[in-house]
C-alpha cells in the first residue's frame, strides 16, 4: 500500500508540473462547458440545455482523461524508455497501473466537482439527484476509459503521432456522443453513435445526475460501457510492451 501511494503521488507530481498536460486534459472541458454554455439555452430531451451539456463535459472529461491522457501518456513513456526503466526497478506492473488509475481518478473527480460548481455557479445548473451513483459512476468512467486507452497505447506505434492518433478517435466520438450538447444526427450517424461507449456513458450520467436513476436501472448502458473498457484491457493484456518500437 504504501508503494501504491507513493507511485499515486508521483503520478500527481508529474501530472501538475506538466502545464501543456494538465491545460488539455484538466481545464480543456471545464473551458469548453464555460464557452458552450454562454450559448445554449431552451431544453434538449425533456431538460435545461445547460444541464445536458454539463453531463455531456463529464462524459468528454471522462474519456478526455482516461482514454486520451493514458494512451498519449503510456506511448510516450514506452518510447522514451521509462517505462523500459520503470520494468527494471521493484515497482510491480500492476502497482504502476494501479497507480496509473489513482491518478486518472483524482484528476477526473477533481474535474468533475469544478463542473457542478461552476455550472451553479454560472448556469444555474442543478446539483446531483444521485450523488452515490454520481460517485459510482466517476470510478467506472475512469477505470472503463482507461481500459480502453491502455489498449490503444498497444497499437499507436510512434510517439509523435501518439496524439493526433488519439484526436482522431476522441473527438469525433465526443461529438457524435453528445459530449457538446448535440443530439440529434442522420440515421446513419446514430447507428454509429450506438455502438459507441461515451454516448452511453454520458446516458448514465444524465440519468444519475437530472433524473435521480441509479446506473443499474440502465443496465445495457453499464454492460456496453464495460464491455469497451474490458476489450480494451484484453487488447493491452496481448499486445502491450514495455519497450520502445521504434528503436
Amino acid at each position: 500500500m504504501r508503494l501504491l501511494l507513493h507511485q499515486v503521488r508521483s503520478e500527481q507530481l508529474i501530472f501538475w508540473r506538466n502545464r501543456e498536460s494538465a491545460v488539455f486534459l484538466f481545464i480543456f472541458p471545464i473551458m469548453l462547458f464555460v464557452l458552450l454554455g454562454s450559448f445554449y439555452d431552451g431544453e434538449i430531451a425533456g431538460y435545461p440545455a445547460r444541464d445536458i451539456l454539463l453531463a455531456g463535459m463529464i462524459g468528454y472529461g471522462a474519456a478526455n482523461t482516461g482514454f486520451a491522457g493514458q494512451a498519449i501518456t503510456l506511448v510516450i513513456r514506452r518510447e522514451y524508455g521509462i517505462l523500459k526503466r520503470l520494468r527494471s526497478t521493484p515497482l510491480p506492473a500492476r502497482v504502476y497501473f494501479a497507480a496509473a488509475l489513482g491518478s486518472t481518478l483524482i484528476v477526473f473527480t477533481l474535474q468533475t466537482a469544478v463542473l457542478y460548481a461552476l455550472g451553479r455557479l454560472f448556469y444555474d445548473t442543478r446539483f446531483p439527484e444521485d450523488v452515490f451513483s454520481v460517485v459510482f459512476l466517476v470510478l467506472f468512467g475512469a477505470v472503463a476509459f482507461m481500459g480502453l486507452g491502455i489498449g490503444l497505447a498497444s497499437l499507436i506505434r510512434s510517439a509523435e503521432g501518439a496524439s493526433a492518433v488519439v484526436n482522431v478517435v476522441l473527438l469525433p466520438m465526443a461529438f457524435l456522443s453528445g459530449s457538446f450538447g448535440i443530439r440529434e444526427y442522420p440515421a446513419f450517424l446514430e447507428a454509429t453513435a450506438d455502438v459507441l461507449p461515451l454516448k452511453h456513458y454520458i446516458e448514465l450520467v444524465i440519468g444519475a445526475s437530472l433524473a435521480g436513476e441509479a446506473p443499474w436501472s440502465n443496465l445495457q448502458a453499464v454492460a456496453i460501457v464495460a464491455a469497451w473498457g474490458s476489450a480494451g484491457a484484453i487488447l493491452a493484456a496481448r499486445r502491450f510492451t514495455w519497450e520502445p518500437r521504434e528503436r
